[in-house]
């Protein structure tokens, strides 16, 4: 077993996009998984996670969502790269559906289609899921949980993982009451995870910001990386 990286350049309309796939070169064609940034922008966090997918037996595209590859350094600036694309979820589903497009392209990928996604990077996967039938499933890890203002499907086809930490100020637990109801009405195969005590971006491990509601947990993240595995090998085997 060798893992590989790629860079993939693709493009939505006329913005220049800049993304990683990872992959075990000792393998047949494989189901690709999606990983989806936070609002820093495709950094070594989203690459390591395409890692361990590939490590996995699945090719991992860590993609970009701002164009170039641009990622913030602080709040400021991850507030300016995110901003446009969250206030426009037509543009955001758009791009993230490009990603799609263009992974399944390589040489390397084969079969169903699956999505994670990271803090803003968890709406971005949820929204493919809301607006795409061709999709097998996604799962959101501390992720946004926001229902689109754009029209979406009325049936929700690919199956919905939300990791959550419950005490995230972020996501607040009427707002995870408000996504059950959405994903229910939509006939979606939904299911929530609470971790109690955990806050916002409980996977990353230089999160360490209780004030602005953000702090690692080890824990936390080792169970949704248990069920995260488990639910993909499900919906992608």
């Amino acid at each position: 077993m060798t893992i590989q990286r790629r860079e993939i350049r693709y493009q939505h309309g006329d913005v220049n996009l800049k993304g990683v796939m990872v992959y075990d070169d000792a393998r047949e064609p494989s189901p690709p998984v999606l990983v989806a940034p936070t609002w820093a922008g495709c950094t070594a966090f989203e690459i390591e996670q395409a890692e361990r997918l590939a490590g996995l037996g699945y090719v991992g595209f860590a993609i970009d969502m701002y164009g170039d590859g641009a990622t913030g350094d602080d709040k400021e600036e991850c507030t300016a790269l995110m901003t446009p694309v969250v206030s426009d979820r037509a543009l955001l589903q758009a791009r993230i559906g490009a990603a799609v497009d263009c992974i399944r392209g390589e040489p390397e990928v084969a079969g169903p289609t699956g999505a994670i996604g990271y803090c803003f990077g968890g709406l971005c996967v949820l929204d493919l899921a809301r607006t795409r039938d061709d999709i097998a499933g996604v799962v959101s890890l501390h992720g946004l949980l926001s229902a689109p203002d754009n029209d979406t499907l009325s049936s929700i086809t690919a199956k919905v993982l939300v990791l959550h930490g419950y005490d995230d100020p972020m996501v607040p637990p009427e707002q995870v009451v408000a996504f059950a109801s959405e994903m229910s009405a939509a006939n979606s195969d939904w299911q929530v995870h609470a971790y109690g005590g955990v806050l916002h971006a409980f996977t990353n491990p230089d999160a360490n910001d209780p004030d602005f509601g953000t702090v690692y947990s080890e824990v936390a993240t080792r169970r949704a990386n248990y069920a995260m595995d488990d639910f993909l090998n499900e919906v992608l085997s």
